[in-house]
C-alpha cells in the first residue's frame, strides 16, 4: 500500500543497503566533504531543497543526516518541524529502524498535535512491522508492531493509515499464533501435552480469528487423545467440524477419532 505525506510516495525498499555503499555513505561523512554539508552557510530553504534532493536520488541515509542539519542549523524555523519527520522518513527509507524510530517519536514528543503526527506514528509501526522475525525467534518486534497499529486504529480510525494498519493487525496477530503454534508442536513432540495443550488454548483464546484456529483445534484432539482424556478431545473435534468442515484438519481429527474408537 502507498501513503502519501505532503506530496511525495511512501515506498518501501526491500532488503538491506549494500555494505559498500553503507561504507562509502560513513565515508563521505567523515571527510571533508561532510564537513561542508553540516556547514554550509545556505538559507534554510536550500538546505531544505539539497536535503530533498538527496531523498529523490535515492540517497536515504545522506538525505537523514541533511534533513538533520536543517534543523541543527536553523532550529526555531518552520522548516525544522517538517524537517525533523522527514529526517526520519529517510531512515526508515535507509532501512535504519532504530533510527527512524527515535527521530518519529522525538517529532511527537515535540509536536504531538501536528497534523503530521499521524504519520510519524504509522511510521514508528512499520519500523517495527519491518523488523518481525520468523516465528522461532523472539516476538518482542511483533508485539511493538501490533501496539503501535492498535494505537493507529484507535487514533485514526478513518485515516488510510488505520485502513493498513487493520491488515497489517491481522498479519501480526498471526504472526503470534503461529508462535504459539510452534511451541505447542515442540512441547507435544517431546511428550509434554499438558504444555502443548496450554499453548494450543492461548491460540483459540487470544487469535481464534487467525489461519491456524484449525490446526490449533485438531493438536487438541491429538493430545487429549494422547491423554486419555476422549471427551475433551472430542470436544475439541466437534468445534473443529462445526466451524471448518472442509478443511484437512478437520478429516484428520475425524480420522483420528474412527481410529480410536476401533
Amino acid at each position: 500500500m502507498r501513503m502519501t505525506l505532503s506530496g511525495f510516495k511512501i515506498l518501501k525498499v526491500r532488503g538491506s543497503l549494500n555494505f559498500l555503499t553503507l561504507v562509502l555513505a560513513m565515508s563521505i561523512l567523515s571527510s571533508c566533504g561532510s564537513t561542508k554539508l553540516a556547514y554550509k552557510d545556505l538559507p534554510v530553504d536550500q538546505l531544505y531543497i539539497e536535503a530533498q534532493k538527496s531523498l529523490d536520488r535515492g540517497e536515504y541515509l545522506m538525505s537523514a543526516i541533511s534533513f538533520d542539519q536543517v534543523e541543527r542549523q536553523h532550529p526555531y524555523s518552520l522548516w525544522a518541524k517538517r524537517a525533523q519527520l522527514m529526517s526520519a522518513h529517510s531512515f526508515y527509507m535507509a532501512n535504519d529502524y532504530e533510527s527512524a524510530i527515535l527521530s518519529a517519536e522525538r517529532f511527537l514528543s515535540l509536536h504531538p498535535a501536528n497534523k503530521n503526527a499521524k504519520y510519524a506514528r504509522y511510521l514508528v509501526a512499520l519500523c517495527y512491522y519491518e523488523q518481525i522475525a520468523d516465528v522461532r525467534r523472539d516476538q518482542n518486534f511483533t508485539e511493538a508492531a501490533l501496539d503501535a497499529f492498535e494505537q493507529i486504529v484507535r487514533l485514526y480510525p478513518e485515516t488510510d493509515y488505520a485502513a493498513d494498519a487493520r491488515v497489517k493487525i491481522n498479519l501480526t496477530l498471526d504472526h503470534l499464533a503461529g508462535k504459539e503454534m510452534e511451541i505447542g508442536r515442540f512441547y507435544q513432540t517431546a511428550g509434554e501435552f499438558f504444555s502443548a495443550i496450554g499453548r494450543y488454548n492461548n491460540v483459540l483464546k487470544d487469535y481464534q480469528t487467525t489461519s491456524h484456529t484449525p490446526e490449533a483445534l485438531h493438536r487438541l484432539t491429538e493430545a487429549y487423545l494422547a491423554l486419555g482424556i476422549i471427551m475433551e478431545a472430542q470436544k475439541s473435534a466437534k468445534v473443529l467440524a462445526l466451524n471448518y468442515p472442509n478443511t484437512d484438519w478437520n478429516r484428520f481429527s475425524a480420522e483420528l477419532l474412527n481410529q480410536h474408537a476401533n
